[in-house]
């Protein structure tokens, strides 16, 4: 299997030397170019059309957000999986860099493994988005017809905005299988009742996991939510006060209102 690749558009050179090295023997990633400006990092982006871009706010020539707005997707074959990296994280720019296209926002400093975890859960995602021999589900093999791609980002980046928002982050495991989970109830929302029976097995099937890791997983995720109180991004999301720092919902619940606010959307 090829390796997925990467450009770091980064005027950090120190930052980026050091990501470099860090993917050097990775069996899965490789850094095929990178750029100290915006403009440059335009015309690598266009021209070999990466697997990931990891996207720096403030650079020369032209910031990330220009970056974003000028990339011309309609030209390339593939859309590539935008990472912004940033010590800006106020709430305005992390929602600035979701809306231009941006899958998701790592806060600096980070560390590689951070990143690498990160990279890991979205190429797992997208493993998930094509035709698996070893997936016989119906409803899953039903779901991921190739090519789903469009959909599926816009979907994806709407479910990683809420994420932001109430405090979960990408490296952790329950990350991956929470967001297949939103996606395959918007899907299905009938998939909603029967959690134990087909939710969980679909996800574990598709991450060559169990079930019982993957539940776990989600209530790990959701109780990483709740311990950094968030709660009221977590209710500003839904326009009520659904929760208090010591009501926690079950994952049938977390998953069926952000499942239910995604069809509200027209996701």
């Amino acid at each position: 299997m090829s390796k997925k690749t990467i450009i770091i558009a980064d005027d950090n050179s120190e930052l980026v030397t050091t990501i470099k090295k860090f993917f050097e023997n990775d069996e899965d990633f490789m850094v095929m170019a990178t750029a100290q400006n915006g403009l440059d990092a335009v015309d690598l982006i266009e021209k070999h059309c990466p697997d990931f871009v990891l996207l720096d706010i403030v650079m020369p020539e032209l910031d990330g957000f220009g970056v974003l707005t000028q990339l011309n997707y309609d030209a390339m074959p593939k859309r590539p999986t935008i990472i912004m990296m940033s010590q800006l994280t106020a709430d305005g720019f992390v929602n600035k860099a979701i809306r231009l296209g941006a899958a998701y926002f790592l806060a600096k400093p980070f560390g590689n493994m951070t990143l690498r975890e990160c990279i890991s859960d979205f190429a797992q995602s997208e493993t998930a988005l094509k035709p698996m021999r070893a997936v016989t589900n119906e409803y899953a093999t039903r779901r991921y017809p190739y090519p789903a791609r469009p959909m599926a980002r816009s979907l994806d980046e709407k479910i990683a905005n809420i994420f932001i928002s109430v405090g979960i982050p990408a490296h952790i495991k329950g990350y991956p299988f929470l967001r297949e989970a939103i996606k395959m109830a918007v899907e299905n929302p009938e998939m909603i009742n029967a959690i134990t029976k087909r939710l969980y097995p679909s996800i574990a099937e598709r991450f060559s996991t169990s079930a019982s890791k993957v539940e776990r997983a989600i209530r790990h995720a959701i109780e990483v939510a709740w311990n950094r109180g968030k709660i009221e991004n977590i209710n500003a999301i839904f326009g009520i006060n659904v929760y208090s720092a010591k009501e926690k919902p079950t994952n049938g619940e977390f998953i069926a209102l952000i499942a239910d606010k995604m069809l509200l959307e027209g996701a």
